[in-house]
């Protein structure tokens, strides 16, 4: 549904009826240089600003679209998955439904403010403005150490892939050959970026599409062994893992926190908001396809793969030699005695690979500069090419990036396992920064008697419910899930370290930034809901215009057809 419309004098009418503060001067940063002091009135500035915006928005809706499928799903829907069946099939589909609900509320804090402030870095910025500047500093670097690890974890995990075909060079020729390839598709415009993610994001969705047909087919008896298995494992080993109270909820712990990892999208969508054209037309259409991509691939999934697979299987439980091999369908296509078909999962998750290292790249280097241009980062990352793309920034996220060649003295396995500890504590903090972020903007528009419905462009559901839900269950299991550690006889430093080292070296950052900034806690009223809105209001109208002149394209079958699809 198309946003409502709204002029470019939005913020003055709040001035008048509302109560809310003067309204600032507009501050924005956009194209190569950081424009200040822009008012509505003077209209030439503005005219310039949105003329610069345009030139640095580059993802159109298709692209956008895509690229919040590809930073949601990626090859930890089709391998790590596979560590939570040992937890119960049921175990592991409540896990997933539960997850489910905590990522639908965090959608719906991000739909309303980022539709507002389509800011690059969105929500890290948003998290500074709305609550504290040292929460901004936490959330940024939080996510910037995150979607780097990330990079390093997709640039390691191709050689574990290779493997599986018998391959045993140097794992340093893959991993250069990764981070030159994202380096690539990153450094010149965004919209190679969002090319390349919008075609590899289609075989994501073909890839876990034709994984549900495969579980159909298989379970119904479409296999070479004729074995007509249904849901047979539900019934032996059983539904859930466990003999007593206590184990089972051992069980569930660890299928919720697979789940958290394997689950995301809503932070991707925020952080691409900045780079998008036409952004509060097109940013809650990506938000609004949150909810289907949560039903039909990741609560599908869980269910494919508590069908496929024994939760007491030996693969699962013991590891294998490959990450391909630890895939639970690669390991129900052995079990099926099913040829081929392994080496084609094996090269479909390439691409995915490829795809996810693609979009935490972007990820990373535009939560570098969402810092810098907050002053919380080094000025030089500021620096935009001429094509609006923060190449300083990508470049220092390819530099830490060749943290990777680590895997080639400590083993890829041991370096797999040290990221999806620290990334899976990383992604609680953000969703727990996300929900906090809204539930403060709630309390400013309330404080300063702002109109949501001719304030806000689009309105999120099961509000204030949903930010409290996502709030509360984030935080619990931002400390519960490195539990394991503290189980007898299960005890690491190391492992620890990965669970909760980035809470202490985030937080650290923030805390440190407060004390010497002297930040302080935004109250409600004294919270900035004016600031943007009249370049945003004008950049709305830039696209309005656009459309309405190419509404001769639109009334093609093949326009008609591309607008019903994004």
């Amino acid at each position: 549904m198309e946003p409502p419309n709204y002029g470019p004098n939005r913020s003055q009418k709040h001035d008048k009826n509302y109560g809310q503060p003067p309204s600032p001067k507009v501050s924005v940063e956009i194209g190569q240089v950081s424009m200040h002091d822009i008012s509505p009135a003077e209209d030439d500035d503005l005219v310039t600003a949105v003329k610069k915006a345009v030139n640095h928005r580059r993802l159109g809706s298709r692209q956008l679209q895509l690229t919040a499928i590809a930073g949601s799903i990626g090859a930890s829907l089709f391998v790590a998955i596979g560590s939570g069946v040992s937890s119960g099939p049921l175990c592991l589909l409540f896990s997933f439904i539960f997850w489910a609900t905590i990522v639908f509320s965090i959608a719906q804090c991000q739909t309303e403010i980022v539709t507002l402030f389509p800011l690059d870095g969105s929500f890290i910025r948003l998290a500074g403005r709305m609550v504290d500047p040292a929460l901004g500093v936490t959330a940024g670097w939080n996510l910037f150490f995150a979607q780097t690890s990330f990079v390093i974890f997709e640039a390691t995990v191709i050689n574990t892939l290779v493997t599986y075909w018998g391959y045993d060079q140097s794992p340093a020729v893959l991993i250069s050959v990764s981070l030159v390839l994202y380096l690539a598709l990153n450094i010149y415009r965004a919209d190679v970026f969002g090319e390349a993610e919008f075609w590899l994001s289609l075989c994501k969705i073909l890839l876990a599409t034709g994984l549900i047909v495969y579980t159909l087919v298989v379970m119904l008896g479409g296999n070479p062994l004729h074995d007509r298995f249904g849901f047979r494992y539900w019934k032996e080993p059983g539904l859930w893992t466990g003999d007593s109270p206590v184990t089972r909820l051992e069980s569930f712990v660890n299928a919720v926190n697979v789940a958290g990892f394997v689950m995301s999208g809503p932070e991707y969508i925020s952080m691409v908001a900045g780079e998008a054209k036409d952004p509060r037309r097109t940013v809650p259409r990506a938000f609004n396809t949150i909810m289907s991509r949560l039903i039909v691939f990741f609560i599908g999934g869980a269910l494919c793969v508590g069908i496929l697979v024994p939760s007491n299987d030996s693969t699962l439980t013991n590891g294998s030699d490959t990450y391909a091999g630890a895939s639970p369908y690669v390991i129900s296509m052995r079990r099926l005695q099913i040829p081929v078909l392994p080496s084609i999962v094996n090269a479909a998750l390439l691409t995915s690979i490829v795809s996810a290292g693609n979009a935490y790249t972007f990820n990373a280097s535009r939560s570098l500069h969402a810092l810098a241009l907050d002053g919380q980062a080094p000025a030089f990352l500021r620096r935009l090419n001429k094509n609006g793309v923060p190449y300083m920034a990508v470049i220092a996220v390819m530099l830490l990036s060749c943290l990777a060649f680590l895997a080639l003295g400590s083993g890829s396995s041991k370096v797999l396992s040290w990221i999806l500890d620290f990334c899976t504590a990383s992604q609680m903090l953000n969703w727990a920064i996300m929900s906090a972020t809204w539930i403060r903007f709630n309390a400013a528009v309330k404080a300063q008697n702002v109109d949501r419905q001719s304030y806000l462009p689009v309105l999120s559901r099961w509000q204030p419910y949903a930010a409290y839900w996502a709030l509360f269950w984030a935080t619990i299991f931002l400390w519960v899930q490195g539990y394991a550690v503290f189980l007898k006889g299960n005890w690491s430093v190391a492992t620890f370290i990965f669970n909760y080292g980035i809470i202490a070296l985030a937080g650290g950052i923030g805390i440190v930034w407060k004390v010497v900034k002297g930040t302080r806690f935004h109250r409600s009223k004294e919270v900035d809901l004016a600031s943007d809105c009249d370049f945003f209001d004008a950049l709305t109208e830039h696209y309005r215009g656009e459309r309405e002149a190419e509404g001769a394209e639109s009334s093609t079958v093949k326009g008609r057809i591309m607008s019903k699809l994004f």
